[in-house]
């Protein structure tokens, strides 16, 4: 078949995927053959791929929450409208006066052309996701520690896809697409006038289909850590166009010196401290169109030097047989990662427990936003879960005398994302813990941070918010 020849037919199959539904399976769809459960925990199945020629299409409609309603909480919790109203809200940061800043943000132009960016378009509309980014920073106040914010003012605008955000004394750090930049910024202020000044040039050429860029500062405060995601699945515009992507780097804040900290992580989005080793962990993407079944996205501990695989080779050592040319002597350096989250399942949010409250279930271990996938059948993702962790700051894993993991998978804490037919009522994205032990949850396509807590348990004091 010719490429003019495959692209009209991939356009005009992609195009009833999206816009009607069920005529798409006449071309393609791979159907998963493992429950979510299975592609989970340290050690999940991993198939022989199934290489798609045409990918898997299962984009939810999104059909937006309901004054009334909300998700479900895990037993025991629950949940509420933190704030509403946003604008595609993706990271938050909580600051030390109890402030939450959140980006409203979402990916910048897209002009991919021809059938590539013709269908990545209606994808991201259906999705919920094609709106232009709002490109601001706001901060929320509950000045009454109610649970629920009483104002919104906006502290940062005219910012190009912002993400990211740390705080080291009295800077705030800010990710663009592009670049990091830097603000004289007091915990209290509501509006930031200054100029910025940049830290340090982001890659982020075209197509940049990986677009954020997250943030964490060191605990001294003297380096920041940068998530950078590729800018295609598996290089397929060629290596070139990947320089300096699908990694993780450390900017040394007193020098501007910046060096890759790891490195083949396809899109790592969230980072965070594990509160007991201070050992870095993150949330990565994996790559797409080798069936429903592969490849697991995942939770893993990052040292500096380690390689990941990307794009050669995926969960330690199994070769993408489509990446040329081969790198097999890579694969003996390649670093296994610590914890499968399932397959296709877009893991975007991470932070641990550390203060939160909400009781003994919750007390050690990670909470992690998944913001769902777009390319499995059945769809997976669509909730947020806690990975339990024990002694080590590791994952919690039991195992019987067979060695098959009986404990220590994925356990849901938010859940009704996804509807019984197939719709979204939203798409959680980031996940943190606020100064009163509540968790708080993004979801950018309906506009809404959501506030989950344990009514049983008397929330931490914190500093009042300054007014």
């Amino acid at each position: 078949m010719t490429n003019k020849a495959r692209n009209i037919l991939v356009f005009l199959g992609l195009t009833t995927a999206i816009v009607g539904g069920a005529g798409w399976y006449f071309l393609s769809g791979d159907t998963a053959e493992l429950d979510i459960a299975e592609v989970s925990g340290p050690s999940p199945t991993i198939l022989p791929p199934r290489k798609e020629t045409f990918p898997t299409i299962n984009v939810a409609d999104v059909k937006v929450w309901a004054a009334d309603e909300a998700p479900k909480a895990a037993a025991g919790l629950s949940v509420v409208r933190f704030a509403e109203g946003l604008d595609h809200p993706r990271s938050m940061l909580v600051l030390p006066n109890g402030d939450v800043l959140v980006a409203e943000t979402n990916s910048p132009p897209r002009e991919n052309k021809g059938v590539e960016g013709f269908v990545m378009r209606m994808l991201m509309n259906k999705a919920g996701a094609g709106v232009p980014s709002a490109n601001r920073v706001s901060v929320l106040r509950d000045a009454d520690g109610d649970g629920k914010a009483e104002s919104k003012s906006v502290l940062l605008e005219g910012l190009n896809s912002p993400y990211g955000m740390a705080l080291v004394g009295e800077t705030l750090y800010v990710a663009n697409t592009d670049a990091v930049m830097a603000y004289a910024f007091t915990p209290g202020q509501t509006k930031i006038t200054g100029n910025g000044r940049k830290i340090i040039d982001l890659p982020a050429s075209k197509p940049n289909n990986h677009w954020t860029r997250n943030l964490l500062a060191s605990g001294d405060g003297t380096k920041l850590y940068v998530a950078i995601g590729s800018a295609t699945n598996i290089a397929e515009k060629g290596l070139p166009a990947e320089k300096g992507r699908a990694r993780i780097i450390e900017i040394d804040l007193a020098t501007g010196e910046k060096r890759d900290f790891a490195v083949g992580l396809r899109n790592p989005v969230g980072m965070a401290w594990e509160p007991g080793s201070q050992a870095l962990w993150t949330v990565v993407n994996e790559r797409d169109m080798l069936g429903s079944d592969l490849v697991p996205d995942y939770l893993t501990r990052v040292e500096a030097g380690m390689h990941f695989g990307w794009p050669w080779n995926y969960w330690g050592g199994y070769e993408d047989f489509r990446v040329e040319p081969r790198r097999q002597d890579l694969r003996e350096y390649t670093r296994r990662p610590d914890y499968a989250l399932g397959s296709h399942v877009a893991p975007l949010g991470l932070t641990f427990a550390g203060n939160a409250a909400l009781g003994g279930n919750f007390a050690s271990g990670a909470f992690v936003a998944l913001h769902g996938s777009w390319n499995r059948k059945p769809a997976s993702g669509y909730k947020v879960v806690f990975v339990p962790f024990g002694e080590g700051g590791r994952p919690a894993v039991t195992r019987n005398a067979e060695g098959k993991v009986t404990g220590g998978l994925p356990v849901d804490v938010l859940t009704g994302f996804l509807t019984a037919n197939g719709s979204a009522k939203g798409r959680p994205t980031d996940v943190t813990v606020d100064s009163r032990g509540g968790l708080l949850v993004t979801d950018d396509v309906a506009g809404i941070i959501w506030r989950v807590s344990n009514p049983s348990m008397r929330p931490r004091p914190t500093e009042t918010a300054a007014r």
